[in-house]
């Protein structure tokens, strides 16, 4: 759907409209708002808006020339407290393992960003390479200093919160997958919890996947791997949690391989070699987050899409 502001047609990609019109009269607000943002931006930061980019759905992000001629990447946020946290991440890494911020607002909710590539996703890298690449970048990323009087609390600790999230979930859809997979996530976050130690986190991405690992378009101090993360969430946990993020994908490899244990093992391996933390923690991280994911995409988005993290976390509750 289009939307006309001072001559100006403004795009807004489906997932974008969708997520904001279901979320309440203050995004709903910010979508009628949205064109006229995005003229207010153009004029404060000379800039010339194109046409969105497509993938994401918690945000309005185009493509952006600046005044110089140099080509930039914009991004609107929803109302939201998460997106403020995403500015100070960026804006703290300095483009180290992220994505570099060239502009904020935060009473606008935007950022301009440096222009990048293609992710790993669109890049087809074998999942081996992509862990690899991946693992080389969280090194980096986990260097971001935290933010003054950043702490984390037990209460906060993302096992409490994913294990809070399977409980509720698992009742709300009620019970839409084998009981054994909620029990034994949950007996992981647990071990979780009673390993917690607040001196050993670092500000994590969160949501690591291939498709958060985009190329950049020259090397360049921070992104000496070629690739860089977008859309971090920069709240603290130790490293084998985002380690865990990146095992909770390749559903379709694993349930494609002729034993999915003995792959998923090798994939933990890898990590746990390339990082040099602890494997068995990778493991319990990457069932918890497989089954959370799995729930949390059957809630929000399709338990159809949701059906592959319950699949492989089957397979893998069997071996």
């Amino acid at each position: 759907m289009d939307t006309t502001e001072n001559g100006k047609n403004i795009v807004v990609p489906n997932r974008v409209r969708q997520r904001a019109s279901q979320s309440g009269p203050q995004t709903e607000r910010w979508l009628r708002d949205l064109p006229q943002l995005i003229v207010d931006l153009e004029r404060h930061w000379k800039l010339r808006i194109g046409q969105p980019l497509s993938g994401g759905s918690s945000a309005y992000v185009a493509r952006a020339k600046t005044a110089d001629g140099n080509d930039a990447v914009v991004k609107l946020g929803m109302p939201s407290d998460d997106f403020a946290e995403e500015i100070d991440t960026l804006a703290r890494a300095r483009g180290r393992g992220y994505v570099r911020i060239l502009q904020f607002d935060y009473d606008r909710r935007a950022i301009l960003l440096e222009q990048l590539g293609p992710s790993m996703v669109d890049l087809k890298l074998p999942p081996e390479r992509t862990i690899a690449l991946l693992c080389t970048m969280l090194k980096q990323a986990w260097l971001t200093p935290l933010a003054a009087g950043q702490t984390i609390a037990a209460p906060d600790y993302k096992a409490q919160t994913l294990a809070q999230l399977i409980t509720d979930l698992w009742e709300k859809l009620e019970r839409p997958c084998f009981e054994g997979l909620t029990s034994q996530a949950l007996k992981f976050a647990r071990r979780r919890m009673a390993a917690f130690d607040p001196g050993r986190c670092v500000v994590a991405h969160g949501d690591p996947h291939p498709a958060n690992a985009l190329q950049v378009s020259t090397l360049r101090v921070g992104a000496e791997s070629g690739f860089v993360f977008v859309d971090p969430n920069g709240f603290l946990c130790e490293p084998e949690y985002d380690l865990g993020v990146v095992l909770r994908d390749w559903c379709s490899e694993l349930l494609a391989a002729p034993d999915t244990v003995v792959l998923a093992r090798k994939y933990c391996r890898l990590l746990a070699d390339e990082s040099g933390f602890d494997e068995a923690s990778i493991w319990e991280w990457g069932f918890i987050e497989r089954v959370s994911t799995g729930l949390y995409i059957s809630a929000y988005g399709s338990r159809e899409l949701g059906q592959p993290f319950f699949e492989t976390a089957q397979r893998l509750l069997d071996g």
